[in-house]
């Protein structure tokens, strides 16, 4: 055993001595040429895409006439099969096809999708008659609701190659191995967010006012230009952009990590692991070293070298599902690591999806004309107000906060990224319980008038529910950019596109979660003599107690969150048991 881990160590100082730039070829980087391509792409994209979605369920309750309770669970599954896509949008992106691809044709996919949308407004056939002031109101067809989910399948598509690869596809155009290319992609990040912020702002104000006040099918076909206009600008800067070749999925090390640890899992470990297992770094990898932790040891045992294992010249193993090196063992290990926080965000993004659903539902039946004037501000553009506290607030703490805590703390961020998401986790609580104080005030106003649709509207101005949806926008400015930096940051560096794909993926996972609550409370409460909590006359429902329902799940979460960021290690940096076992050893060879 020792002479084939000797034997290891030797192969291992040659492969760390081979040219890994020998072959490569040289890349053309445009850089801030392909920008103007790049972001205007981005910019429709966003413009009609979320043209589209921030309003959808305005949308099908109004013109669809689909009760509260199927819309807010049809936009939670929606939404959740949306999020859910981008994994496998980013699977197939780095196995087989590659960003550039994976983009054009999610850019496709979901112009279809918002035209496909846009007809069911357009042509009067392809959705109910209108209600007026009739109490009952007929459903839809059969066909008319399979033509509009052949438009939400067509979204999913969209989103599931779009969502996972942009930023990527973006930051590729920059050498990131020169100081002017870490700065290009430095303010590509920047560009990004604020054509983000720009096409939320716009479409939740312009575009959502053209579609309740003017015409659904003008306001649902501007979306389906634009996102016209991205595909076109997408596609003619094609000759410009650098297009990286696919290597494999990182999926597959990943899996012979698990396969050979079950494989091995009667063998017993070593007492000096970061001694003993087999060490082998794969030449041209873009993965930095990690060290060794004493987390999952049972994933230990895939990196056990046996007199059965077989080593090739250049010190790899021989058959890859037969032996693992440890560098492939620590970077599962920080896929480990990071379920349990990743866990955590969704009963947290739980919090924020109501403010995206029933937040509307209240605004319907608020006051919504703005003071003494006849303008009155659609329901769905109140969601502005989380963006204006997000945008207003991120800059703040990125000049002013930072640098103070810097001070106090000394570390370079101010507080750590762990820190920095349980703010967001704590202030998500807080949103549910003042918005079930809103609600709870907001039912005990007098009416102003009725909607036979919805029942009566408070005299509660809807100005009120901007505190909550407030909060919910600093929470976001906490955990949800704090996510993103974490999982990129925590992730092996050729697993950025899944790690992109993840923060997707608890938002995915966090509206099937509401969509249960919701179906759970309302099917219990329903029965009672008091009724359900959740029905379409908020008036005649207790839609607060859901309120403070979701905030009690939120203290649950805050603490299992903390015992989880007491417990994790961030990646590259070995834990404290593990340091004092190392010191211990080496003052047990001095004093030998």
């Amino acid at each position: 055993m020792s002479e084939r881990n000797s034997f290891s160590q030797e192969s291992m100082e040659k492969n760390e001595k081979i040219d890994t730039a020998a072959d490569e070829p040289e890349v053309n980087y445009r850089g801030l040429k392909a920008m103007p391509y790049i972001i205007g792409n981005e910019t429709f994209e966003k413009l009609g895409a979320i043209g589209t979605l921030s309003n959808l369920l305005v949308y099908i309750t109004v013109v669809f006439n689909m009760k509260s309770i199927t819309a807010a669970t049809l936009i939670n599954v929606f939404n959740g099969t949306t999020n859910l896509a981008t994994l496998p949008g980013a699977y197939l992106s780095d196995t087989y096809f590659g960003r550039y691809k994976t983009l054009g044709f999610g850019s496709v996919a979901s112009f279809m999708g918002l035209l496909v949308i846009a007809l069911t407004a357009a042509i009067p056939s392809m959705h109910p008659p209108e209600c007026g002031k009739a109490s009952t109101c007929v459903g839809a067809t059969a066909w008319q609701m399979a033509f509009l989910l052949t438009g939400f399948g067509l979204l999913v598509i969209g989103a599931g190659g779009i969502r996972p690869c942009n930023l990527a596809f973006g930051a590729d155009q920059f050498n990131p191995k020169t100081q002017s290319g870490k700065r290009g992609i430095d303010s590509f990040f920047n560009w990004y967010f604020f054509t983000l912020i720009f096409a939320q702002m716009v479409s939740l104000t312009a575009i959502v006012y053209v579609q309740s006040k003017v015409n659904w099918g003008i306001g649902l076909g501007i979306p389906a230009i634009l996102m016209l206009l991205s595909c076109v600008v997408f596609f003619v800067g094609t000759n410009i952009y650098v297009k990286v070749i696919p290597t494999g999925s990182p999926i597959t090390s990943v899996s012979q990590v698990i396969v050979v640890a079950v494989k091995k899992r009667r063998l017993k470990l070593p007492e000096q692991p970061w001694l003993s297992l087999f060490s082998y770094i794969f030449p041209n990898s873009t993965n930095s070293k990690l060290p060794y932790t004493d987390q999952f040891r049972f994933l230990d045992k895939a990196a056990i070298l046996t007199p059965e294992d077989q080593i090739n010249q250049d010190g790899s193993a021989a058959n890859p599902w037969r032996l693992c090196s440890m560098q492939q063992v620590e970077e599962v290990k920080c896929l480990m690591r990071v379920i349990p926080i990743w866990a955590s965000a969704i009963i947290y993004h739980c919090a924020i999806v109501q403010q995206q659903t029933y937040a509307v539902f209240q605004a319907l039946q608020s006051n919504r004309y703005l003071g003494n004037t006849n303008f009155q501000i659609p329901a769905a553009s109140y969601t502005v107000f989380s963006m204006l506290s997000l945008t207003i607030w991120v800059p703040i703490y990125d000049r002013l906060v930072v640098p103070f805590l810097c001070r106090i703390t000394g570390k370079e961020a101010g507080i750590t990224i762990l820190q920095r998401m349980g703010i967001g986790i704590f202030l998500s609580i807080l949103t549910s319980l003042v918005s079930g104080l809103v609600e709870e005030w907001r039912r005990t106003k007098p009416l102003i008038g009725i909607d036979p649709r919805r029942g009566g509207i408070s005299t509660m101005s809807g100005l009120w529910l901007i505190p909550q949806l407030s909060l919910a926008g600093l929470a976001e400015a906490f955990t949800a950019i704090g996510q993103v930096e974490f999982y990129y940051k925590q992730f092996p560096e050729n697993m950025r596109s899944i790690a992109g794909s993840f923060f997707f993926c608890s938002l995915a996972a966090s509206s099937y979660l509401s969509d249960l609550l919701v179906s759970v409370v309302h099917r219990t409460t329903a029965g009672t003599a008091t009724g359900s909590w959740l029905p379409d006359d908020l008036n005649k429902g207790r839609l607060d107690y859901f309120y403070y329902l979701v905030a009690a799940l939120g203290v649950m979460n805050f603490v299992y969150y903390l015992v989880c960021g007491k417990w994790y290690t961030y990646k590259g940096s070995a834990n404290t048991s593990l340091d004092s076992k190392m010191v211990e050893m080496k003052s047990e060879k001095l004093a030998v």
